[in-house]
């Protein structure tokens, strides 16, 4: 893209920003003047860099099959990370093997920020970044090392119930329900009333706005300042049907450990409001609370609409974003 016709922070996408908006240079990189323009070539298209970017993939220890890379600020400069430097953002560019790559970086950076400034949920720091020529990456820092570089304890769902390759298969953090993941969070967090509710309003935005990959490692408990464990900032939230065509869950059993649909779920093959809310009692939602924190995803939000319009993802595929939004709502509203 131009990065000469910015018109929107590629952070926040608040209006009216050629670059990075204070709010978003405030919450990503501690208030330093932060360029969105990487101090790097593509890969592809210098040596000397794709050397470096495939050294720094060597180390880095972050699961999951999308290439990911470790950078750190210096001063005002993000570059990767060397040898025994501990990283503090990561770098995702446009992955490969997918259908419309290109449009990765803008879903993922796009439904995250949906995410926070719409539903209120708790999401990791990210933002749009660009190598020189324009092309897009997906940038997000870590929650889980501190400003000293030192890391908190943090424990993702497959771990915490105890399936690996090993012992379950390939498929160890598909082969769940999410009613045995919330069951994970009462299992070992003290104040799990709370986050419960974290939770099951981050599995409802994950079917409304289709992200079919939100496996046991894509959820996760994080060490706290007092000690004990909380659910982590959300992360690695975005819309998989504008790449793959999947189901609506990525557990294999959806949403109940027996299987459990209601009638209007076998008749529509979709899940719909009592279905969550069936839900939401067999993971521990106060029953008094389950219909306050299902009301912003059954309305039509004009703040998603605004943000999708103003995403850097293609006209096209900002058509076919809504579109898939405004079906599962229909779904959930049904």
């Amino acid at each position: 893209m131009n990065l000469n016709e910015l018109k929107y922070c590629p952070g926040t996408l608040a209006e009216g920003f050629s670059s990075y908006s204070p709010a978003c240079l405030r919450n990503m990189f501690r208030g330093k003047k932060v360029s969105h323009i990487l101090p790097y070539e593509l890969p592809q298209q210098s040596e000397a860099v794709a050397e470096l970017f495939m050294e720094n993939r060597r180390r880095i220890s972050i699961s999951g099959v999308q290439e990911k890379l470790s950078l750190i600020l210096e001063k005002n400069v993000l570059r990767l990370t060397r040898e025994g430097e501990p990283g503090t953002y990561i770098l995702k560019p446009i992955p490969r093997d997918l259908k419309k790559v290109d449009q990765a970086p803008a879903n993922e950076h796009l439904t995250m920020q949906i995410a926070r400034q719409v539903y209120g949920l708790n999401t990791a720091e990210n933002a749009m970044i660009f190598f020189n020529d324009g092309t897009p990456a997906y940038i997000t820092r870590r929650f889980d090392v501190k400003d000293n570089g030192t890391k908190r304890g943090k424990e993702d769902f497959a771990t915490l119930a105890g399936k690996t390759p090993d012992n379950a298969g390939a498929n160890f953090k598909y082969d769940c329900s999410y009613e045995e993941a919330g069951q994970l969070i009462r299992q070992y967090v003290p104040a799990w009333r709370v986050e419960i509710e974290k939770f099951f309003s981050l599995v409802i935005f994950n079917y409304l706005f289709s992200n079919g990959d939100a496996h046991l490692k894509n959820f996760s408990l994080l060490e706290s300042s007092g000690g004990d464990y909380l659910l982590s900032p959300a992360y690695d939230l975005i819309n998989t049907r504008l790449h793959v065509d999947d189901s609506d869950f990525a557990l294999t059993k959806g949403l109940f450990a027996d299987n459990f649909k209601s009638e209007k779920y076998r008749i529509n093959g979709h899940p719909s409001k009592s279905d969550f809310m069936e839900f939401a009692k067999r993971i521990g939602v106060s029953e008094s609370r389950i219909e306050k924190l299902l009301a912003p995803f059954l309305k039509k939000l004009p703040f998603v609409e605004i943000l999708v319009s103003r995403s850097f993802l293609s006209e096209s595929d900002k058509r076919g974003y809504l579109l898939m939004y405004h079906t599962r709502r229909n779904y959930l509203t049904d």
